[in-house]
């Protein structure tokens, strides 16, 4: 059960080369956070090169000053509030829906708690429907850092689940599984 869609009032966009000066500084910001909250041994965060490899979809969500002219490019004269990736761990095929793992996702410090994350949710999970994948599922921390991106998914309809693809077992990991 997916919530209803927030208003469209974010851009979000495809990114492949993943090279904006802001997308570059989220990343860091979502990597040292992680690195924060959990032993580097359980720091599954993928870094630049591993979120352009060609299994990987990167979204971004830009938001547009209220004075940007009507057909503005976002990355030109916006603000990047949140991003997300899409991996596809088995593709869909003929017999059977693929899987994919929800990668990356972070809201940036200042544009917490507006409707950012759920905006990038939706659409990887519109994306992984479209794909004809039967499950998508994630990997997230165990602390108290991640209750609230946790709430969030529960509320799109994730439960816990076992280790899926190369997981294994740990402390600091949550394992959540959405059959689409």
């Amino acid at each position: 059960m997916t919530p209803e869609a927030p208003p469209r009032r974010f851009h979000i966009r495809v990114d492949r080369a993943l090279t904006h000066p802001q997308v570059l500084s989220l990343l860091d910001e979502h990597l040292a956070g992680m690195r924060a909250a959990s032993p580097p041994e359980c720091v599954f965060a993928l870094d630049l090169n591993g979120l352009r490899r060609p299994e990987i979809t990167f979204l971004t969500a830009w938001r547009l000053p209220p004075d940007a002219a009507p057909g503005a490019d976002p990355e030109a004269v916006g603000e990047l509030v949140a991003m997300g990736a899409l991996k596809e761990l088995t593709p869909t095929t003929a017999t059977e829906g693929g899987h994919g793992e929800l990668k990356s996702m972070r809201t940036s410090a200042r544009h917490l708690r507006q409707g950012a994350a759920q905006a990038i949710l939706t659409e990887l999970l519109t994306l992984a429907r479209e794909r004809g994948y039967a499950r998508v599922s994630l990997e997230t921390g165990s602390t108290p850092a991640f209750e609230p991106a946790i709430a969030m998914y529960r509320r799109f309809g994730f439960v816990e689940c076992g280790p899926f693809a190369d997981y294994r077992k740990d402390p600091f990991s949550r394992f959540m599984d959405l059959l689409t």
